[in-house]
């Protein structure tokens, strides 16, 4: 149990017995009655040092934790609230708290594909009804990079609790280059998004290698409950740790990149790396740089430095650079005039 949900119990319970007036309260009485409260709530019977709650009390003093709490001591050994009707629980929301939760409440909201924030939704109506019944409707100033028409998406929560299931899917599906839709069964593992789509990364059987599947190309889902799930202990991090996006061609291993990138791009690159692996190697002096890249190629990252057209060069490995290069040059005679003019004729 982390520690912050503890120190809370113990500031919960503080307050709950200052709160009684009729009775006096030592530092003692209020380490046993912390002691108790995490045990009932957390099962936990470590013991509570008088440090602990005394730091708690300093807490709730100050404006820390936006409590202010005015606790006194009184005969040298007692604590009280000096305003008998204060608690903590009846903290005013300050204007940027307002501001934190409208924008929170919006970005959670965002979410709805996903049976988990299911459990949260009435809690989100509540405080959005909270925050607007004590500050004027505003509209959101953060704003999610979404695609509301994109296909599949309808399938998140399904394959999620089949995740935590761990149940085996029977999937039908039909790829870009595929003609016919095929069906199989698939060991799902974990769901991931990447440029604004979403996977599903799994095995088909135990023998074969991890793939992956667009979500917008799955046709339908239905469940095998006759085979065993395939237990497999899936490190994400390390599966995708030298990739960008989601292809891992297996068999390849992770090679160093170089590129040259102009002045102009320079700084975007520098403060947004295109990999985690990204080391700047020479800054020259009109401002362009050459970086190095420790990746495995894959389509998604051909495509990322594609995307920056002119202002990008691949220095290294010849292989690589070659390949750009025809990409390059078969795009640019797509713009050629005649055979733009037989395209639109």
């Amino acid at each position: 149990m982390s520690q912050n949900k503890n120190a809370l119990i113990r500031y919960k319970t503080i307050d709950k017995c200052l709160q009684n007036k009729y009775r006096q309260w030592t530092l003692e009485d209020l380490i046993e009655c912390c002691s108790e409260a995490l045990f009932e709530y957390e099962g936990r019977q470590n013991p509570i040092s008088k440090r602990t709650i005394q730091m708690d009390i300093q807490l709730m003093r100050s404006e820390k934790l936006g409590y202010n709490a005015p606790i006194v001591v009184y005969d040298k050994k007692y604590y009280k609230y000096e305003d008998e009707d204060f608690t903590i629980t009846d903290i005013p929301l300050t204007e940027t708290d307002m501001n934190v939760l409208t924008e929170t409440v919006s970005m959670l909201k965002q979410f709805k594909d996903f049976s988990l924030f299911n459990d949260v939704s009435d809690i989100l109506q509540r405080l959005e009804d909270k925050i607007y019944a004590e500050k004027s409707h505003t509209k959101p100033v953060i704003y999610l990079d979404k695609n509301e028409k994109l296909k599949g998406l309808h399938y998140l929560d399904e394959i999620y609790q089949a995740i935590i299931k761990k149940m085996v899917l029977i999937i039908t599906y039909k790829s870009f280059k595929s003609r016919e839709e095929t069906k199989f069964h698939f060991h799902p593992f974990i769901l991931k998004e990447f440029n604004n789509r979403w996977f599903l990364i799994g095995k088909k059987k135990e023998s074969q290698p991890i793939t992956n599947l667009a979500l917008d190309r799955i046709i339908s889902i239905d469940y095998e409950f006759t085979l065993p799930y395939l237990e497999e202990d899936f490190d994400a991090d390390a599966y995708y740790k030298d990739v960008i996006g989601v292809t891992v061609n297996s068999g390849l291993k992770a090679r160093r990149i170089e590129v040259w990138v102009d002045a102009s791009n320079a700084p975007y690159v520098i403060t947004k790396p295109l990999h985690t692996s990204q080391r700047i190697i020479k800054e020259n002096e009109d401002g362009s740089i050459i970086l190095n890249l420790f990746v495995i190629p894959n389509y998604e990252m051909e495509r990322l430095l594609l995307g920056f057209g002119n202002c990008m060069e691949i220095l290294k490995p010849e292989g690589l650079r070659n390949r750009m290069k025809k990409v390059l040059q078969d795009a640019l005679l797509r713009y050629d005039s005649e055979n733009s003019n037989e395209l639109n004729a």
